[in-house]
């Protein structure tokens, strides 16, 4: 995509996938955690300040008594309102009620960053569409283990699935 994408902010969900600490510490590619945090929370102030819902996902491991250290969400990502799930899965939709609440809210349309691109992101991604969101990929916003497995999901399956776009072409559309 080359130019801005406008978008329809009462149809329209941000969805953040597994930033949290543990996970944003990681050696990240094509681009550190911080930058995809910084990223996503550049989008997540132009969702709130148009009062578009703001997903906020972390993920905690099944059947252990404790998480390990830095499982919540990044210190200061949350706000007021923002919609916090938590999945068990790969995925943010199975056994959560993420669709439910979406659809409460008249969601049609999910916009995604997040860690890992080819695993988090896409495992929710590919859930979204098959309940018929249509989607968004800020490339900017995502980063992986590896260059070579965020290409694939950002190059080849995104373009597939929905939008590939950059934090700069998210916009709203006047409403």
């Amino acid at each position: 995509m080359t130019g801005p994408l406008a978008l329809d902010a009462t149809r329209s969900a941000l969805v953040l996938v597994d930033l949290m600490d543990r996970i944003v510490a990681l050696p990240l590619e094509p681009r550190k955690g911080t930058e995809v945090l910084a990223a996503a929370e550049k989008l997540a102030a132009a969702f709130r300040t148009v009062g578009a819902p703001v997903v906020l996902v972390r993920v905690e491991r099944p059947g252990v008594a404790d998480q390990p250290p830095g499982s919540g969400l990044v210190p200061g990502l949350s706000r007021p309102g923002d919609i916090e799930i938590v999945k068990r899965t790969i995925g943010a939709f199975q056994g959560t009620g993420l669709d439910a609440r979406l659809r409460e809210l008249g969601v049609t349309t999910l916009v995604f960053g997040g860690i890992a691109t080819n695993l988090g992101v896409e495992s929710t991604a590919r859930a979204a569409l098959d309940l018929g969101y249509d989607l968004v990929f800020v490339e900017d916003a995502m980063a992986a283990f590896t260059a070579a497995e965020h290409d694939a999901s950002a190059r080849l399956d995104f373009p597939r699935l929905g939008t590939v776009a950059t934090v700069e072409q998210v916009r709203f559309v006047a409403g």
